[in-house]
């Protein structure tokens, strides 16, 4: 197994700097014609053999033309409008097109903008450098703790990437019999998961069924994983020194504002302890 390596230099900084500029762009009316990468203020209805569906009608919809959130021919259509304009179009959805509804379907539109805006990119200056917490908005310190952020990422992966390979090759060598109890309760444990994560997002799961058996395969893959490293703990005499549990927890902290805060919390709550422990004991 090859673990990867990459230098990183001011380009990769460079790079994120641009990413964290857009990321706080801010936004201006302007009065004219919209134009690529403009955010615009729209009403719009579309019909479907002249019937309204679900999902074609919205009032002070907010998009960015080239972010393709929005259909290509949306916001083609959106192209050259300004505050006030209206446009009637058809478009037809992809056949692949999520809304299952309306895909391969043609339908009119009819688009009012209400609002044209420019987006600007902050400068690179002692303010945004404070907006990213470097108190005293030095520049370089700012790009010193942006490049310490993005090795801290790049290790992470890198050490994901490797750990993955790892845990392949741990499956790949050993052959058991999974019971079938534990695959079914580790199958639930992931559809209860992915019900909690749709709900924190607004959606409700009664209008989304979930078909466990999605979740099988992974379920039968962290099934066979948690027996085989237990098996290599015990046979191993292996354990989480409590060094290195707070190493992990340490590192782990550096990514929020108040580390000192997130490594009590930690501390303080036994099930997240143990969550760290396991990493460590898998590392």
């Amino acid at each position: 197994i090859e673990r990867p390596a990459l230098t990183l230099g001011d380009a990769e900084v460079d790079k994120t700097l641009e990413i964290l500029r857009k990321q706080r762009q801010h936004f201006h009316p302007v009065e004219r014609p919209a134009a690529a990468a403009d955010r615009v203020t729209a009403d719009f209805l579309g019909k479907i053999d002249g019937v309204e569906f679900v999902g074609g009608k919205a009032s002070d919809f907010v998009f960015v033309l080239g972010e393709k959130h929005m259909l290509p021919e949306f916001e083609a259509n959106a192209l050259g409008l300004a505050a006030g304009g209206t446009r009637t179009f058809d478009l037809t959805f992809p056949a692949d097109y999520h809304g299952k509804d309306v895909a391969g379907k043609r339908a009119s539109f009819e688009l009012s903008v209400k609002l044209v805006e420019e987006g600007h990119l902050p400068e690179m200056d002692a303010e945004f450098a404070q907006s990213l917490g470097v108190e005293d908005g030095d520049l370089a310190t700012m790009r010193a703790e942006v490049k310490t952020n993005i090795e801290r990422e790049v290790k992470k992966r890198a050490h994901t990437d490797v750990k993955n390979k790892v845990m392949q090759v741990l499956l790949d060598a050993t052959r058991i019999e999974l019971p079938k109890a534990l695959v079914e309760m580790e199958t639930q444990q992931l559809v209860q998961a992915a019900r909690a994560d749709l709900e924190a997002r607004g959606m409700k799961i009664e209008q989304m069924p979930i078909n466990p058996e999605m979740f099988e395969p992974q379920a039968r893959r962290r099934v066979s994983l948690g027996l085989i490293i237990a098996e290599m703990v015990r046979a191993h005499g292996l354990a989480a020194k409590p060094e290195q549990v707070r190493a992990t927890v340490q590192e782990q902290a550096e990514s929020y504002e108040q580390p000192d805060e997130v490594v009590k919390w930690v501390y303080s709550q036994p099930q997240r302890l143990a969550e760290v422990e396991s990493l460590v004991l898998e590392d």
